[in-house]
């Protein structure tokens, strides 16, 4: 598939939080000819979450912080989120563990993968792993929260999960990682 691709030029518009980069490339179509293409990417390194549950309360685990980018959309900006977190060199499973912990104040031991997809691979270059595991209600590392050094000030929630998976319907969680990671305990029937 890569012999249809052709990168002509690229151009680094930003490299701040993230790396915006400028392509131009010739696409080889179906039909056979090249159309020239320009597209812009957003690199900022792949990802890790994980859904923390409890399967004798039926609960789970998730955070609620601040998103500029949903702000500047036009809402309040405050997403329920599991918890999730940027690579940044490790193995997708240790940042999954490191960010329970950093974030919700629970340490896990039994992560499971349920999948690594891209959530928006129009124009953004992420991967994110997506992980579950038990957390034991009776003893948190932490409060959580986050890393005031990264910016993060995040509340910790321990929702029931059928009041969580209502929360999707009703708007209150909006989040794809999230909703997909509920929606997988309740339809293999973990929560």
């Amino acid at each position: 598939m890569n012999s249809r691709v052709r990168v002509l030029d690229e151009v680094v518009l930003s490299d701040n939080w993230g790396l915006v980069k400028k392509t131009t490339l010739e696409l080889r179509r179906s039909t056979g000819e090249w159309q020239r293409q320009v597209r812009e990417t957003y690199d900022r390194g792949d990802g890790a979450g994980i859904l923390l549950y409890n399967r004798a309360r039926r609960t789970v685990i998730l955070t609620r912080q601040f998103r500029f980018p949903v702000f500047a959309h036009g809402e309040p900006g405050w997403l329920i989120e599991v918890v999730a977190g940027k690579l940044d060199g490790h193995t997708p499973v240790e940042t999954a563990r490191k960010e329970a912990e950093e974030e919700s104040g629970y340490h896990v031991n039994d992560v499971e993968l349920v999948l690594s997809a891209y959530m928006s691979p129009g124009s953004v270059t992420e991967k994110l792993s997506l992980f579950i595991a038990e957390y034991d209600a009776d003893t948190p590392r932490s409060a959580g929260g986050g890393l005031e050094d990264e910016g993060e000030d995040i509340e910790v929630l321990e929702l029931a999960i059928d009041d969580a998976l209502g929360m999707i319907a009703t708007g209150e969680i909006a989040d794809a990682k999230t909703i997909m990671l509920l929606q997988h305990v309740r339809l293999k029937g973990i929560v």
